[in-house]
């Protein structure tokens, strides 16, 4: 299996608000961007979404390493999301979009790593940067600009 790193932010202008999110994934010298953006969405559902988009990217099984500034995904994927899936995700929050990573991560091995957001990591900065962008273009073109 190709080793692929994926790395992702999400972004909420409002939380909720005007949604982007953006994933990278490098494989050797190779890099490829996904982004988009959502009318409304919370920070949590635009991080999930990177990871969901990203991994959508992929054209083949691979072992997919996702760096996340988000503990809510990067914990979901290492250790709630069993729990969430034999409970059928009874109180748990954006079902939709954990059953929708559960079907698009299923060829793939993920392990999820959490790395701190704003603290100069390069890829979690390009990834904020171009998120954010993507909410503030929706924004932008919502009030008419």
């Amino acid at each position: 299996m190709k080793k692929i790193h994926l790395f992702t932010d999400g972004s909420s202008l409002g939380n909720p608000g005007f949604g982007g999110y953006c994933a990278i994934l490098k494989f050797g010298k190779n890099e490829k961007i996904v982004s988009g953006g959502e009318l409304l969405a919370t920070n949590n559902q635009m991080e999930l979404k990177a990871v969901i988009e990203g991994i959508k990217a992929l054209k083949e099984p691979c072992f997919v390493t996702v760096t996340s500034d988000s503990s809510y995904v990067v914990k979901g994927i290492n250790e709630w999301l069993k729990g969430w899936v034999k409970k059928e995700f009874k109180n748990v929050k954006n079902p939709d979009l954990w059953r929708e990573y559960l079907k698009v991560s299923k060829p793939h091995k993920v392990l999820a790593i959490w790395v701190k957001g704003h603290s100069g990591h390069k890829e979690n900065e390009k990834c904020d940067t171009i998120a954010r962008g993507e909410a503030e273009v929706l924004q932008a073109s919502a009030k008419g600009l």
